[in-house]
């Protein structure tokens, strides 16, 4: 899949994906105004014009990546395997669908996505995807 930032200084290609995640967490919200819908992309993203990109260690745990000219939102990484979820809507191809959303319990109540999928809870998130011994 092509992907490339607002004014085209970032440009990238991951593997094909159709299924997006939401993340209603704080810190997802705080960074782009609302949640996060993001492409799990896997560990095989390559970046062209890798010095435009400005790297944000969000957490001990993943950093967060924008274009350092227009300010686009780039990924989300996490460090522990290295996997990339990208936002939807800096991809060519808008051909998704909606699968998951989690840190729903962190939800505001002003807005709610209609579409049927499962739903998370932080608590819940944590026991699914944190490493052995952090839970």
């Amino acid at each position: 899949m092509q992907a490339h930032c607002l004014c085209g200084a970032v440009r990238f290609t991951s593997p094909a994906a159709r299924e997006i995640g939401v993340c209603h967490c704080g810190f997802c919200r705080r960074w782009g105004g609302g949640p996060l819908l993001a492409v799990h992309c896997g560990t095989e993203v390559q970046f062209e014009n890798q010095e435009h990109i400005g790297v944000y260690a969000s957490s001990e745990w993943a950093e967060r990546a924008f274009c350092k000219r227009c300010g686009t939102h780039l990924f989300y990484k996490l460090l522990a395997t290295g996997e990339y979820f990208v936002p939807a809507g800096v991809f060519d191809s808008q051909d998704f669908e909606l699968a998951s959303q989690i840190y729903v319990d962190k939800k505001p109540a002003y807005y709610d996505f209609a579409n049927p999928t499962p739903m998370l809870t932080e608590q819940q998130v944590i026991e699914q995807y944190a490493p052995p011994g952090e839970a």
